[in-house]
């Protein structure tokens, strides 16, 4: 068995830093107004956090190679793009949010992408020699909007992430999911504001 040191993600006193994946293509969409709040209340409560629009990035898919198998300091993936270098950021931060929009039930084609990835680079279960979870514990919470009832609409996609958290060994926080009413009437109001801010506020309350 080969020695491994878990990476240390970044903390200073109670204060965690945030990264959050951010699966919408609109940029003045229903879920980046509401993760507007939720950042606003993190920072304002001395949270670090950085957001990382992940349309604008090149993100491809899988392809099941197992090279980053043979490697665990890090992500070591054959494929080069902008996933490596998210994968530090994920591995530097306490706590990680995937801000999505359901689309057909589950979320945005590059978060996907991103999610098949990670599963692989940063779980070294797969090689000849089963290796450890490198983001193992790291704390993992979505933010979501979706069309439908939230019992219809968004709990295959919460049910998927339970399950990944278990398999890659991370602790789920919960998601805090709003539903869109209709293309002529207004997504945000002082309750869904409200309930973004109260949702920063207990991940990272322990």
């Amino acid at each position: 068995m080969r020695n491994f040191v878990s990476p240390l993600w970044e903390r200073t006193g109670d204060l965690v830093k945030v990264c959050i994946l951010m699966g919408s293509p609109r940029k003045t969409g229903n879920t980046n107004a509401l993760r507007v709040p939720f950042q606003d209340e993190l920072e304002r409560l001395g949270h670090t956090v950085s957001t990382h629009w992940l349309y604008d990035l090149d993100i491809r898919p899988c392809r099941a190679c197992r090279a980053c198998q043979s490697n665990w300091d890090g992500m070591s993936c054959a494929i080069s793009d902008d996933v490596p270098a998210l994968a530090e950021e994920v591995l530097k931060s306490g706590l990680l949010v995937l801000a999505t929009p359901i689309y057909s039930w589950y979320c945005t084609p590059p978060m996907k992408a991103l999610l098949d990835r990670l599963v692989y680079g940063l779980n070294k279960y797969y090689g000849a020699e089963k290796g450890p979870s490198l983001w193992k514990d790291k704390q993992i919470a979505v933010l979501t909007t979706c069309g439908y009832r939230p019992e219809k609409g968004a709990d295959l996609f919460a049910e998927g992430i339970r399950r990944y958290c278990k398999h890659s060994q991370l602790e789920y926080r919960g998601m805090l999911v709003e539903r869109h009413l209709g293309y002529d009437i207004p997504f945000m109001d002082p309750e869904k504001e409200q309930r973004a801010r109260a949702f920063a506020q207990k991940l990272v309350q322990r």
